[in-house]
């Protein structure tokens, strides 16, 4: 896409990139949000008139403003007057802005009478919101991440969208989506796994493919590693004798490195004399004939 500018010295108006690119609203609030901006401070004109003067009906307009509210770019306030009156007055933001109480708010004065047909813009007005002082930095990094590790993310979002035609990015996008790919890979993602859930189902037709991907990047995020460390095993066997070892393998006295501890019980020496009385037992059970339970004995 090849993009051709102007550059008017009157009657323009100064946009913030992120106001016109914002796709969480439709075209259609976008616009209307660049046509109010365009107008003077104290331009009155409401719903009904706009959509009266514009292609779209008043329900699809009523739908945009009501977008506008609640991303925080459109804010109704109602103003009681000295004598009672109510008035409602509107304000129209560049950048969004905490949702505010509904509440009616009195002022000392009368309400401004003026015609819309007479205000003219403001060229040198200075700015009426104070500058934003964003929670986290400008390239959307979170805390934390380096300049190495955003390289590291692009590469491997580009070497993960490779195969996918219709996911096709310019650096710039893939440096927005970057902070993102980071946080996968900090949790222990790999490649593979991205591969997973950014290509599989893609919808068609393809509108969007940062917003296709920024999507599932938020939303199929993995948890992260859990804290708690699990307890580690008492013991091990021996691979050959399975007695109790303090690390795999096989123990010391298997592996001829050290004698073999006597046994509980008295060992070899408490073995033999065990093994006479037993054979002692069986030699007389023999002698006296078959058991009266029909079992046979032992030879």
């Amino acid at each position: 896409m090849r993009v051709h500018r102007s550059a008017p010295v009157r009657d323009f108006t100064v946009l913030p990139n992120a106001v016109l690119q914002y796709r969480r609203l439709s075209y259609t609030a976008r616009g209307l949000l660049a046509d109010l901006l365009s107008r003077p401070d104290g331009w009155r004109e409401d719903g009904r008139h706009m959509a009266d003067t514009s292609p779209q009906g008043r329900g699809a307009v009523r739908r945009a403003l009501k977008e506008l509210a609640d991303a925080g770019y459109y804010r109704v306030e109602k103003i009681r007057l000295p004598d009672g009156t109510i008035i409602t007055e509107t304000h129209v933001y560049d950048v969004p802005r905490a949702a505010a109480p509904s509440t009616t708010r009195p002022v000392p004065g009368g309400a401004s009478t003026g015609r819309a047909d007479t205000l003219s813009k403001d060229r040198h007005q200075e700015p009426t919101l104070p500058a934003e002082s964003p929670s986290e930095p400008p390239d959307g990094r979170a805390d934390g991440q380096s300049d190495e590790q955003l390289r590291e993310a692009v590469a491997t979002l580009f070497r993960v969208i490779r195969p996918e035609p219709r996911l096709r990015l310019g650096e710039a996008e893939a440096r927005a989506l970057a902070p993102l790919v980071a946080r996968w890979l900090e949790r222990g993602s790999t490649a593979a796994d991205l591969a997973q859930a950014l290509l599989p189902g893609l919808p068609a037709p393809m509108h969007s493919a940062v917003a296709v991907l920024r999507h599932r990047l938020e939303h199929k995020l993995p948890p992260a590693p859990s804290t708690v460390r699990t307890g580690a095993l008492r013991y091990a066997e021996c691979a050959a004798c399975h007695d109790p070892v303090p690390e795999p393998g096989i123990c010391g006295p298997c592996a001829g490195l050290a004698p073999r501890p006597v046994a509980v019980g008295g060992g070899e020496a408490a073995t033999r004399p065990g093994a006479a009385r037993a054979r002692a037992a069986l030699r007389a059970a023999r002698a006296a004939g078959p058991h009266p339970g029909g079992l046979a004995t032992c030879r």
